[in-house]
């Protein structure tokens, strides 16, 4: 299920590589594979498979990530495929969202 990914360049995933400590803790907990270790420090493979659900951010304890979790796009996708309906996240200003 890794690399799977659903839209580009609109999570809000921000980590802090001068707060990273490399305990990788976020690599065990990220579902899609977002985090690795890399000479002693976690490193982020791609952005775009963030699906923004904060497991990385609530267990990060020095406070290197910050994630807005059940918001944007990945989560107006799971919400739409859940109550099966059209996906709409209105990020983008338009009428239909950028999830379209």
């Amino acid at each position: 299920m890794n690399n799977l990914k659903y839209l580009t360049n609109v999570t809000t995933l921000a980590f802090d590589e001068s707060r990273c400590t490399g305990c990788g803790r976020c690599a065990e907990v990220c579902p899609h594979g977002v985090f690795v270790i890399g000479n002693s420090r976690v490193v982020v493979t791609d952005r775009d498979l963030c699906i923004e659900c904060g497991a990385c951010m609530m267990n990060c304890a020095f406070g290197a990530i910050d994630v807005r979790k059940g918001v944007g796009c990945a989560a107006a996708i799971i919400t739409s495929k859940l109550r099966k309906t059209e996906v709409t996240c209105g990020c983008s200003g338009n009428d239909k969202g950028c999830c379209s």
